[in-house]
């Protein structure tokens, strides 16, 4: 039997511990909870106050390792509430959320800073005299649904969560019987097409599945789901999911995993679990109402909640015997990862871009370019033609301006977005133009989840732009909720919208699949003064491709539910720099700024054409290998 390539045995770890923690610590038990080693004991606030204790073992052998209180010495969770009130008296308190398996208490306050006290005095207190361990989050400017009913289910399961924590790390944490080798990736879906993203890594000990998304392009179940019917992909021996971000083409398969058997964990960063609940919930109502049968239902999602890992982005974390995951930014949504895996000790490295923005947005940080080893780089290509290269972003910002003005001069602005991600780009450039008088100002409506998911990029502002960070942390100003926004709430609020002045409208779905971005649709087409912008990209298939290449006329349902044609004759326009994806010289730059530059690079996500003409002009760089898959292909990386 071959050790891990964690080190210590789970013997040999459980010693180092007794031998450096002192005894009036009270241990009573050690137990892997996921990736980390949970240490309960008695009186958890002496490690607190010595926290280089816990610091050294974690050096020795090399985990995470959390502190937990023993049940037995927690108080009441409403004593300790009442406790916590007392101590965060100037923190401004908003809500605690109590998780009995963990012994720790989410505590929402205003003021993260007051909260935490002078060199930690707070949450030294809190520890002391509730035996609860404190975890302090920002409370949102803008009120989250998705977030609070997360955190509602998960107290509701906290045994069931217990449970899922302790499997997931005997799996991880589980002997070797096999020396490192023979790393191999197939490719599941996004070869050559954009849509249904997954790829599975396996070694002679894991198999590690890399997003598990749709295609919302097709309609046909063979080309519109990743091909888990092949021999090389078994659900019983898959060890971890890791998703890149929330996007469905990335993750709205995921919950099918569970409904047909698979019981291990999901990694991804904190906010993407947020968010791909909110979208994947919104996938199952679009599909019904569309009268459709979804593949998964509201139960397959929770099991999705409770398997769930957050992450932190540089957080290093064992997913496996033999791999090892770290996040980083990767500058396409909230959230957004790209994925590096370290296989056996120092076998191989991969990295995995996802969809990633290698250049300025308003909203969030450009894409990281550092690891600490790369042999593989697994990429994507939705913008790899030569003719796609995007204007400057002050060129974007004053294209869409001009092309707003020109039609608010009589008509309105249809703007179809994502919920995620290219809602609150735009709202972030309007507000921005209208405060600074070159845009003229109306009234900008919002409809659609673009609401939600805006208040749980509010929760996250580390996530975001240094600038919208903040704003929102350090001046109190929070963009997202300009005077010029409304947020449409009721459905009958569409006719007056609709027949009132010069507006801008924003609303979902972003490719014109479903939503209310087809009621507004279907009642401003017909007239030219009105005008529709594009600002993400349109999946081929989709409403929002047709009409994007120029279709004449759609055929939708009216309010009685029957079939008419309507004419389209708005203006139709596409903003091509607000796109959050690399275009192609970000791309090639990537590569050829990569640290370390990868020996091998696999282009995927894109249009045939688009990844093979990506893979040749990598291939043209020094030392460097490109690869254009196909759907199923299999290679051997080491």
């Amino acid at each position: 039997m071959y050790q891990n390539t964690h080190g210590l045995t789970y013997s040999e770890i459980r010693q180092a511990i007794l031998d450096k923690i002192p005894p009036e610590v009270g241990i009573t038990r050690i137990e892997f909870e996921g990736p980390r080693l949970a240490i309960y004991c008695h009186k958890p606030e002496i490690l607190q106050e010595r926290g280089h204790i816990v610091g050294e073992i974690a050096g020795l052998i090399k985990k995470r390792i959390v502190i937990r209180s023993d049940p037995s010495v927690r108080l009441p969770e409403v004593q300790s509430e009442s406790i916590i009130k007392e101590i965060l008296e100037e923190a401004g308190l908003v809500q605690a959320y109590f998780d009995p398996a963990l012994g720790e208490v989410v505590l929402e306050v205003e003021k993260p800073g007051v909260a935490i006290g002078k060199s930690g005095s707070n949450v030294l207190e809190i520890v002391t005299r509730t035996h609860w361990s404190p975890n302090f989050v920002r409370s949102p400017p803008i009120p989250s649904m998705t977030i609070k009913q997360i955190r509602g289910f998960l107290y509701s399961k906290s045994k069931e969560r217990e449970r899922v924590l302790r499997e997931t790390g005997e799996s991880i944490f589980r002997p070797i019987y096999q020396q490192s080798g023979d790393v191999r990736v197939t490719f599941l879906g996004g070869s050559r097409q954009v849509g249904r993203s997954a790829i599975l890594v396996k070694t002679r000990e894991s198999q590690i599945l890399l997003d598990c998304g749709i295609n919302p392009g097709s309609r046909r179940p063979i080309q519109s789901y990743p091909r888990l019917d092949v021999e090389e992909f078994d659900i019983n021996n898959l060890d971890a999911v890791v998703i890149s971000h929330a996007h469905l083409d990335h993750c709205g398969f995921l919950p099918y995993l569970y409904k047909y058997g698979y019981s291990g964990p999901v990694y991804c960063s904190e906010p993407t679990a947020n968010v791909m609940t909110l979208l994947q919930s919104d996938y199952i109502d679009v599909t019904r109402k569309e009268g459709n049968v979804p593949p998964y239902s509201p139960e397959d999602i929770l099991e999705v909640i409770l398997h769930t890992i957050p992450l932190s982005y540089g957080e290093v974390t064992d997913v496996s015997p033999d791999v090892r995951l770290t996040l980083h930014n990767a500058g396409h949504i909230l959230g957004s990862s790209l994925v590096h895996l370290h296989i056996g000790k120092g076998l191989h490295n991969i990295v995995y871009t996802g969809d990633f923005k290698y250049g300025p947005t308003a909203l969030l940080q450009p894409a990281s370019t550092y690891f600490p080893r790369v042999e593989t780089l697994i990429m994507e290509a939705t913008y790899g033609n030569p003719d796609n290269v995007s204007p400057s972003r002050d060129e974007t910002d004053a294209e869409f301006v001009d092309i707003a003005n020109n039609i608010l001069k009589k008509g309105k602005v249809l703007i179809p977005v994502p919920a995620v991600g290219r809602s609150q780009e735009i709202l972030m450039v309007i507000n921005k133009y209208m405060q600074s008088g070159d845009m003229l100002e109306v009234p900008v409506y919002i409809e659609g989840m673009i609401s939600e998911a805006t208040g749980i990029h509010t929760a996250f502002p580390d996530y975001l732009s240094h600038e919208i960070r903040d704003q929102i942390l350090k001046q109190g100003a929070n963009p997202f909720e300009s005077d010029y926004f409304t947020v449409v709430r009721q459905h009958d609020s569409r006719d007056e919208i609709v027949e009132g002045g010069p507006c801008i409208i924003m609303a979902t779905a972003g490719m014109m699949e479903g939503g209310p971005v087809l009621d507004y649709f279907k009642r401003l087409a017909p007239y030219d003064e009105n005008g529709l912008i594009f600002v993400s990209y349109q999946v081929t298939g989709t409403m929002g491709h047709r009409v994007q290449s120029g279709m004449g006329s759609a055929q939708m349902y009216n309010r009685d539910g029957k079939l008419e044609v309507i004419n389209i004759d708005m203006s139709t326009h596409t903003v091509h720099g607000f796109s959050g994806h690399s275009d192609r010289r970000q791309l090639v730059n990537y590569v050829r700024r990569l640290r370390p530059q990868p020996k091998r690079v696999f282009v995927v996500h894109g249009e045939e054409s688009k990844c093979e003409n990506l893979s040749r002009t990598v291939s043209k760089m020094r030392g460097v290998r490109g690869n254009a898959p196909r759907l199923l292909d299999t290679f051997r990386l080491a």
